[in-house]
């Protein structure tokens, strides 16, 4: 019998499964482990029909779920110590959908921060309109500026030892660009030139990094500030408009 299903491009087995998971509107932390695993089959057996290849770890995924819809068929047991009963078996797999479906919600709330502001991940051409670039930058590339932010990012990483991307806790609404724009003015007007790595020191969440960047691209697109860097390598520098570069 041919199955009938829609082929859809997923990012990996993790994306597959949440699709399946909310399609079938279940609770992720309760998957009905049987229903779902039949599914995630069929769509598998629809890919091998359509003569598409399948990517190993849909395949390693596919071999998990059976696993664990064979150990949800046993009798459940408990430990002679404390005659609790053993782990769901689903945990694992729980909570790596838990994690991919924090990375989901963070990727769309980037891709709506990006739509507000194009500026983050567009080239240097952004910038053509103005009328000298050396107005706004010394020494140093957008490309470069956004190579520093992205050693901010790792550095908050490593320092907050967070695997998540994003704080379930954390609302969007929290951090916006226009309050961004003037924490970053704010500073420039106390301390006339700043490390760029200064303004991200307080930030609470990888999303508050963004968000923060974001403002500082705004400042420069609105002529507000501009940015330098003495040589290659060196620290990179933000100050107002009305001030002589620093070299």
């Amino acid at each position: 019998m041919s199955i009938n299903i829609k082929i859809e491009v997923f990012e990996g087995p993790l994306d597959l499964l949440l699709h399946l998971i909310k399609k079938a509107e279940v609770d992720i932390y309760d998957i009905p482990i049987a229903e779902i695993t039949e599914q995630y089959i069929q769509y598998l057996k629809a890919m091998e029909e359509l003569n598409l290849d399948i990517a190993s770890e849909f395949l390693v995924m596919a071999a998990t779920l059976l696993e664990i819809k064979s150990k949800m068929l046993l009798p459940k047991k408990k430990s002679q110590d404390d005659e609790k009963e053993e782990d769901d078996p689903r945990k694992e797999i729980v909570e790596k959908l838990i994690e991919y479906k924090k990375y989901k919600e963070f990727a769309e709330k980037l891709k709506m921060i990006e739509e507000q502001s194009i500026i983050f991940f567009k080239p240097p051409e952004i910038i053509d309109d103005i009328e000298s670039k050396e107005v706004f930058f010394k020494n140093i590339t957008l490309e470069n500026l956004m190579f520093a932010f992205k050693k901010v990012m790792e550095a908050y990483e490593r320092r907050s030892n967070k695997k998540s991307l994003v704080d379930e806790n954390i609302s969007h609404d929290e951090f916006r660009i226009e309050d961004k724009m003037q924490y970053i003015i704010g500073l420039i007007e106390i301390y006339k030139r700043i490390r760029f790595q200064r303004f991200f020191e307080e930030a609470s969440c990888r999303l508050e990094l963004i968000v923060t960047f974001l403002a500082m691209l705004e400042l420069i697109k609105l002529k507000k500030i501009k940015v330098y860097q003495r040589e290659n390598f060196d620290d990179i520098y933000i100050e107002g408009q009305d001030e002589e570069w620093q070299m």
